[in-house]
Parts: C-alpha cells; structure tokens; sequence
C-alpha cells in the first residue's frame, strides 16, 4: 500500500480526524466515492465525441 504500514495509515486516519471533524469524514468519503465511480464509468464507456477533433473549437 504505497509502502505505508498500518501506523502510518493510522497516523494519517487521526491527523485526518483532528483536521476535518468526525462529522465530515464521512461527507468526504461519499464525495471521493463518487468521483472515482464516475471515473471507472467513463474509463469502461468513453463517449465515442469526445476522441474527434474539432477544427472550429474556439468559435
């Protein structure tokens, strides 16, 4: 993991903790959830427009 080991990962959970509040960590995690869904989603599926060049983009 990075070669983090678990005290490392603890250090970094509790200063996280004492930065953000309880309350929010889990908002934070929802969000980063989401966003990495959305990634993999479009990763897996890419929308066949966006590969194409366009000659007129700025007008």
């Amino acid at each position: 993991m990075f070669g983090l080991g678990w005290p490392e990962v603890v250090i970094i959970a509790v200063v996280g903790i004492l930065i953000f509040g309880p309350k929010k960590i889990p908002e934070m995690g929802s969000a980063l959830g989401k966003t990495l869904r959305g990634f993999k989603e479009e990763m897996d599926n890419p929308d066949p427009d966006d590969g194409e060049e366009h000659e007129n983009e700025a007008d």
